[in-house]
């Protein structure tokens, strides 16, 4: 063994036996860390080898302060779900100077009254917020008129009511029904396009489920990116099948008993938050050559979802299936885009979506993994630019700013 690999591997141990002290000191958090760390603690290692844990918290703090991402705020507004749970979102409304005006013909197809504008709503994924859109909200802001909104738990939303009072776990129909608050406050009428990323695609689904007279009546494309229409305990994350096994037989346990010990549980993730940040990397993106301000402000979004709120979702993939859902979207443009480096809802989910609706647009995006709309942005608003404009969401001649090359790096299915 090389000199340099006998100090991985001592890293590592040393690493090993941390976790090991803390595990022993809180006596049910270890097997949290145990998991999925396998795949990013090499990585970590090599890195505890070179750089001084100051430097890196240093570099940290540097990229927070330097990274505009996140940083795009709209006019703000509030909805409150079928329990109570306070739901934030924003809205961008369009630029009448970047958007161009209706045309002659336009308004004699209208009449005397300009149609009521399509608004497009984003909805984000598990531990994330609406800022997870930041690439796709610069490019089409002003161009169109959009909602982000924070799921229950999530970002600028308040804790959901049903979880603190009631010791109940979220399910994706309660955030079907969360979706269909914001658009009754934000959106009331006018045509409508949904934009859901992994849980926030789901949470479509199960709005289609519950409210498919709304689906007919004015939504007129979708797009679901990186998401899964069922059969998430099938997923592999990675890890060899001891490992899965192990994870879905422990997982939810050790996550109930985290979420009930929140606090505790917190400063054990700021003690390890350079294990964390391999792991977040791990199961965020593919490529090697991710932008380091990128790859920190995911971070810090996951890092802000308290544990106990993690627990509280957690359960309700297993149980998601809507893949009959799915139909009430057969006659619309739809886009399905998702990363084939995807480790938390693979790129077959995406595929299995594009089975139930063989006229949608299936993108597989190469090197990209679960964070696609922030690791290949530029593909992602390029195809979500195209689908708005085949559903007449934006007049062909508008132009998105920012990320909205078409990039060659894509394949369509």
């Amino acid at each position: 063994m090389s000199e340099s690999s006998a100090e991985a591997v001592a890293a590592v141990a040393s690493a090993t036996g941390a976790a090991a002290n803390w595990r022993r000191a809180t006596g049910f958090a270890g097997a949290a860390i145990g998991v999925i760390a396998a795949g990013a603690a090499a990585g970590v290692a090599i890195e505890r080898m070179t750089v001084g844990r100051g430097m890196r918290q240093k570099a940290r703090l540097a990229l927070d302060s330097a990274g505009p991402y996140g940083s795009l705020r709209g006019t703000p507004g509030k909805a409150y779900a079928d329990d109570g749970t306070e739901l934030y979102y924003e809205v961008d409304d369009i630029d009448p100077e970047a958007a161009p005006a209706l045309t002659p013909r336009r308004r004699r197809l209208f009449g005397r009254k300009a149609p009521a504008p399509v608004t497009v709503v984003f909805s984000h994924g598990y531990c994330l917020n609406q800022d997870s859109w930041h690439f796709q909200r610069a490019a089409l802001r002003g161009v169109v008129r959009t909602v982000h909104w924070d799921q229950r738990s999530h970002g600028r939303s308040g804790r959901g009511v049903a979880q603190a009072q009631d010791g109940r776990h979220v399910d994706i129909e309660q955030l079907g029904r969360d979706l269909k608050a914001v658009i009754d406050a934000a959106a009331p009428e006018g045509p409508l396009v949904l934009v859901g990323h992994s849980m926030g695609g789901m949470t479509v689904m199960a709005l289609a489920d519950q409210y498919p007279e709304l689906i007919g009546d004015r939504v007129v494309a979708t797009a679901l990116v990186g998401t899964s229409s069922g059969k998430l305990g099938e997923v592999n994350f990675g890890l060899p099948v001891a490992g899965v096994n192990a994870v879905r037989r422990i997982l939810p346990g050790v996550l109930k008993a985290l979420g009930q010990r929140a606090e505790l549980v917190e400063k054990g993730r700021r003690a390890t938050a350079d294990l964390f940040a391999g792991i977040i990397k791990r199961y965020s993106f593919s490529s090697r050559d991710v932008d380091p301000a990128v790859a920190r402000f995911a971070e810090r979004m996951i890092e802000g979802t308290p544990i106990d709120v993690v627990a509280e979702f957690y359960p309700a993939f297993a149980d998601h299936d809507k893949a009959e859902a799915l139909a009430h979207f057969t006659d619309m443009p739809v886009l399905v885009l998702a990363g084939v480096g995807d480790l938390v809802t693979p790129s077959e989910h995406s595929e299995a979506i594009a089975d139930h609706l063989p006229d949608a647009e299936l993108v597989l995006v190469p090197d990209a993994g679960h964070l696609v709309m922030l690791e290949h942005p530029e593909v992602v608003t390029d195809r979500l630019a195209d689908l708005l404009t085949r559903a007449g969401a934006v007049p062909a001649g508008a132009t998105v700013s920012g990320y909205g090359s078409t990039s060659s790096t894509a394949r369509r299915g």
